[in-house]
């Protein structure tokens, strides 16, 4: 059976955005949507760390700030429940989505399904990778399917569970549907099973989802960025950035956890910390490896963005075991963009790409998914050459 891409997949003409005639030769209308920090009043009982996720308006605008160099207006609107009305009455041209989403476990998809039902243009991954994305378990069961490197697992929904026969100590436990380090620090690394049971349920009860348990990685932490698809080049401000492939290769950061807040995990408590803060784990960006190994794995996080159906944009965690081979641990399809801060924009600043061009790129990666890309003439010039391999984009723009 052919493998079908994400980014190759046409909807049916019921569900093609409203972009199928060509638009006004002019800039866009550009919705940035997020939550943000402290705007949602947590539940009663809610973990100290809910919330983390959420972004501060200083990165927001700063998002806006790198779209309007650009020409482009800018508002942004709020991912509550109020997000389809003011869709309606703003009526963008394009979303720059960036949103958590509010409750679920598929949170992370809300904003990208109304998109879609609403027949919007938006950036980053669709609906079903954003969903996976979340769900840790799913993505290693993913993963193993796809023959990908990762540690053994098991899922956990009371903690009396039987442990599998290939879960040996050390174990280490986290939710199984939060991101931004949630629920991780040092005492998520278990060396008994009843350190195991107490750990299970402690995480089970305080974020009310399930468990994931995975072998223990004792060795090195790294992050790769992942940029591109398979025609990006084509669209891109800096074509050059893009091999063969049409996948960008960012250097590789190295965290080193084991002096920080969380000795040895890079939790919650470690990630909030700014640069010169006590506690902050070091980093390395180039990470000290061969020219070889780092290649060997960027192409890894590569195969684990498409193996969940990713695209543009995503940030892939992964660790040596004690053999020193690379295992995914994974990935985030909405990887925090805060100025100097969120690893992604680490990673790109030590290669030398600033945060305009890092947002500008994303941004139209998006938009040329959606045959916008096309409609803005003044906009191409020199930067923006009509490929005529594409064209047939210009007519019949695809949802992807």
């Amino acid at each position: 059976m052919e493998t079908i891409k994400p980014e190759m997949q046409e909807m049916n003409e019921e569900e093609k955005p409203p972009s199928s005639n060509p638009r006004p030769a002019r800039r866009w209308r550009v919705a940035v949507i997020a939550n943000v920090k402290g705007d949602i009043p947590l539940t009663e009982g809610a973990p100290d760390d809910a919330g983390a996720e959420f972004d501060k308006p200083e990165t927001i605008q700063s998002i806006q700030k790198a779209i309007e160099s650009d020409g482009h207006q800018t508002v942004f609107l709020p991912a509550d429940s109020r997000l389809p009305f003011a869709l309606r009455e703003y009526n963008p041209d394009i979303c720059f989505n960036i949103a958590e989403g509010l409750g679920g476990d598929g949170r992370e998809a809300q904003v990208p399904a109304l998109l879609e039902m609403m027949r919007i243009p938006y950036t980053a991954s669709r609906v079903v990778a954003n969903a996976v994305s979340l769900d840790k378990t799913l993505t290693k069961r993913l993963w193993r399917e796809a023959g990908l490197p990762t540690a053994p697992f098991q899922e956990f929904v009371t903690g009396d569970e039987a442990l599998n026969s290939d879960m040996h100590f050390p174990l280490f436990v986290k939710p199984a549907r939060e991101g931004t380090g949630m629920g991780m620090d040092a005492g998520s690394i278990v060396r008994d099973e009843e350190a195991l049971r107490r750990r299970v349920r402690q995480t089970a009860q305080l974020y009310r989802q399930p468990v994931l348990v995975e072998s223990y990685l004792p060795g090195r932490e790294f992050t790769i960025a992942v940029m591109g698809r398979s025609d990006a080049a084509s669209w891109s401000r800096n074509p050059q950035w893009y091999q063969s492939d049409g996948f960008h290769r960012f250097p590789v950061l190295e965290v080193v956890s084991q002096e920080s807040v969380t000795p040895g995990v890079y939790g919650h408590a470690a990630k909030k910390l700014n640069f010169g803060e006590a506690g902050i784990p070091d980093f390395a960006c180039p990470a000290r490896l061969s020219a070889k190994f780092a290649a060997q794995l960027s192409d890894l996080a590569i195969r684990g963005h498409l193996a969940i159906g990713a695209l543009d944009i995503s940030r892939v965690d992964m660790r040596l075991d004690r053999e020193d081979r690379p295992c995914l641990i994974e990935i985030n399809t909405l990887p925090g963009l805060t100025p100097d801060f969120s690893d992604l924009c680490v990673i790109a600043k030590a290669q030398g790409i600033s945060y305009r061009d890092l947002i500008l790129e994303i941004l139209y990666l998006g938009a040329a998914r959606f045959g916008l890309m096309a409609f803005l003439p003044e906009m191409m010039s020199e930067r923006w050459p009509v490929m005529p391999s594409l064209t047939p984009h210009i007519h019949k723009p695809l949802l992807r």
